[in-house]
């Protein structure tokens, strides 16, 4: 269980070490000047406007559902058993309304995440399921889709590729009735809903998609090779 106290430390991703650059010069002004400050760390939040997945396309979500659809391969990193926390905004921000103006909030830090906790399989199964389609995944190593992106070095080993339950006993302590209520299974239904109803919506990220491809045939290629060494 991550809490608050976990240390924060990300040799990975530079977007984190930035993120916890930001964290202490909010407590620095709050140490030296009582500076007002309550620091926030959600987990994965989403809502109608973004699909989380493990590797998408964050500026163009709808590409994964549009390669599910069209049975593209799926590419999961890893064998898709690492264990992630998906956060609705919805019930993000019943944590954070319930800290506004708490006097016991100042100069703390609180997660604000769901409790329910999925793998990366079964996240990809329900975003298909949301798309009325059954993806076809292929597992890749991660440090076999890094080597085919180095960007996405912080995504996954700074990130992704890890296991992340968290624990909010402390936002409880002070928001005693914050409860996340939506599963994943209904807020991608939600999200998937929102893409379908204006085309405009429904970006495809084509440089996103060669890449996937070409990383696909070469590892299914590596597989067969694999499988014919025990022929």
């Amino acid at each position: 269980m991550i809490t608050e106290s976990t240390p924060t430390v990300n040799p990975y991703w530079q977007y984190s070490r930035d993120k916890i650059a930001c964290e202490e010069i909010v407590r620095r002004a709050h140490r030296e000047t009582g500076f007002p400050a309550t620091i926030i760390r959600p987990s994965l939040t989403y809502g109608p406007s973004q699909i989380p997945v493990a590797v998408g396309s964050w500026q163009k979500p709808f590409t994964i559902v549009d390669r599910m659809r069209r049975g593209a391969t799926i590419i999961v990193p890893g064998d898709g058993t690492s264990i992630w926390t998906l956060t609705h905004n919805s019930d993000f921000a019943k944590g954070l309304i319930g800290l506004f103006g708490h006097p016991d909030a100042i100069g703390q830090d609180f997660h604000i995440t769901s409790e329910e906790s999925l793998t990366w399989n079964q996240i990809y199964e329900l975003v298909g399921r949301a798309a009325g389609v059954e993806p076809r995944i292929l597992h890749v190593p991660s440090d076999g889709i890094v080597a085919s992106d180095a960007e996405q070095e912080g995504n996954l080993w700074g990130d992704k590729a890890h296991s992340t339950v968290f624990d909010n006993s402390k936002l409880r302590r002070l928001v005693p009735d914050f409860k996340a209520t939506v599963p994943f299974s209904a807020g991608i239904r939600e999200t998937v809903a929102w893409f379908d109803a204006d085309p405009s919506r429904q970006e495809i990220d084509h440089a996103a998609n060669e890449r996937w491809d070409r990383l696909a045939r070469v590892y299914e290629e590596a597989l067969r090779r694999a499988a014919d060494l025990g022929a």
